[in-house]
């Protein structure tokens, strides 16, 4: 299927609410979290801190760990996009490169006081590395299916799943040592993404070669 432009209808009031409720629940979240601990901040604290009640928390998010991780499912779901509107010419490493591209425009997250903070909390919270590991098992297994339904004469099921093993570790590996480095705080968004792109196609070049790419 060829790569085709989608047009993205305007957010109504409604949504544009709901879209600033989130980000003051995430924001909160973060600066607690950073605070005065992960174990020791309730639902409650965060709800209040955004100026919500707490049966409104659930409204956005299932629990407390899961605020940690606010845009995974849709960075899942737009590599999945970019697979499925791939350009006919594109490999698996060209539509993968360039899914990280566009997510890494429009997805704030990844380079965000939460990102910060939850790679903190990976390294010194059980619950938050275990939440953190299913979060990314999940991804890598949607993408390695559908990387495998592209591409079937180049990905058999275990190279596919390989692939995308490659791609969600990459980046991961390579967050975790951006978000690690003294200086991070004092780094432009955009200089951290091409830092991020950078290091996750040098991580995914062998394929690229393999596949005379």
């Amino acid at each position: 299927m060829a790569r085709h432009e989608t047009v993205t209808p305007e957010p109504s009031l409604r949504e544009r609410k709901r879209a600033r409720t989130r980000r003051a629940l995430i924001d909160a979240a973060a600066e607690l979290f950073e605070r005065q601990g992960y174990d020791e901040t309730t639902v409650a604290e965060i709800a209040a801190a955004a100026e919500i009640g707490t049966r409104t928390f659930f409204g956005y998010f299932a629990g407390k760990e899961d605020i940690l991780f606010p845009d995974s499912d849709a960075r899942a779901r737009s590599t999945i996009a970019a697979i499925t509107d791939r350009d006919p010419a594109e490999g698996p490493v060209d539509v993968l490169l360039r899914a990280l591209d566009s997510i890494a425009e429009s997805d704030s997250d990844m380079v965000s006081p939460m990102a910060n903070v939850r790679m903190r909390l990976f390294h010194t919270v059980p619950a938050v590395r275990g939440k953190a590991l299913q979060v990314q098992l999940a991804a890598q297994r949607e993408i390695a299916r559908e990387l495998h339904t592209a591409f079937p004469d180049e990905l058999d099921r275990v190279t596919a799943a390989a692939l995308a093993g490659g791609l969600t570790g990459a980046v991961s590996g390579a967050l975790d040592a951006l978000m690690d480095e003294n200086d991070t705080e004092g780094t432009d968004a955009d200089q951290l993404r091409a830092r991020l792109r950078q290091a996750t196609e040098l991580a995914l070049r062998p394929w690229r070669q393999a596949a005379g790419q």
